[in-house]
């Protein structure tokens, strides 16, 4: 069964219907870390941060709506051309930050395109500014010279440039396979340039040893050449301290000199006696001048016990 509405309640459904649209639409709630540009009526009215806000619905419109956490741009896969005119492979990454919410929706269309678009051409006049050793051994200066031209292009944008990094770099099989035939032979080179420098410390090393060894030797002679002159110094100052008591004992005593020929004969027929040798006979030559000599010694001991 069907109940037939009159003219006026139908409208008063469609305009309490309209006014709850309205008001829905009249209510943005914006998330955290977003902002959303507002225009009314065509014209930039103002812009929305994270949090409950209140448009007129109709007048106003949303322009843009984006966040402000960082975003990365793909550089894709490129062909560049190094100062030496070697072809080479690059991509990288761009991160990026809206700082202006204005600028990014009234300074450029479509600001990622823009700036993914600015990377690869600056990215190409870059690397064509530098030799392909340059360009894999400088690759942080690579970034830092990408990222100055891309912040100060992007200023005007709101968008802040915050890294750039390149992801890979790839040469040609054949320059690949050149460089690393130059790779062995430069470390090669270095091999043998610290082989021969060992060699010449080695070689350094054992002259100054036999050097130190040949004035250690020569030092050693010097010492048991002193050595040797201070002994016969030492037995010479003997012999003369003994001369010199001989010749004082002989100027006292006119029998000295023939006590001392009788006492060295005494001891060589003292040592012929006592010879085991069977084939000896011990005959005095001078039996008056041996009694002599024994009369002499007698006389020279008492002189010198009486000298006591």
């Amino acid at each position: 069964m069907f109940v037939e509405l009159a003219p006026v309640t139908i409208i008063s459904l469609a305009v309490i219907f309209a006014v709850i649209v309205l008001l829905v639409k009249g209510i943005k709630i914006v998330p955290q870390s977003h902002a959303v540009v507002i225009e009314r009526l065509g014209k930039y009215n103002r812009t929305l941060e994270g949090g409950f806000h209140i448009i007129i619905p109709i007048i106003d419109s949303v322009a843009l709506n984006v966040t402000k956490q960082e975003q990365t741009i793909d550089i894709p896969e490129q062909s560049v051309i190094t100062k030496d005119n070697v072809n080479i492979s690059v991509d990288g990454i761009v991160f990026i930050q809206v700082e202006t919410a204005k600028a990014a929706a009234y300074g450029v269309v479509n600001f990622k395109r823009a700036i993914g678009n600015l990377a690869t051409t600056t990215l190409r006049a870059e690397i064509g500014k530098m030799a392909l050793d340059e360009t894999l051994s400088s690759r942080d200066t690579l970034n830092l010279s990408i990222l100055t031209a891309l912040d100060e292009a992007s200023q005007k944008w709101g968008i802040k440039t915050m890294r750039v990094e390149l992801r890979d770099i790839s040469v040609p099989k054949e320059i690949e396979d050149a460089m690393n035939l130059e790779m062995k032979a430069e470390r090669e080179k270095r091999a043998i340039e610290l082989t021969a420098t060992a060699n010449k410390k080695a070689t350094i090393l054992e002259a100054e040893g036999e050097k130190q060894k040949t004035i250690l030797e020569a030092e050693a002679i010097q010492k048991m050449a002193d050595a040797l002159r201070y002994e016969q110094v030492a037995i010479a100052k003997g012999q003369e301290t003994a001369m010199e008591s001989i010749n004082t004992a002989m100027a006292k005593n006119e029998k000295a000199a023939e006590f001392l020929l009788a006492k060295e004969r005494i001891l060589a027929f003292k040592a012929l006696a006592e010879s085991n040798s069977k084939d000896k006979v011990i005959v005095p030559y001078n039996t008056a001048e041996m009694i002599g000599s024994l009369s002499v010694m007698k006389d020279f001991v008492g002189i010198s016990e009486a000298t006591k």
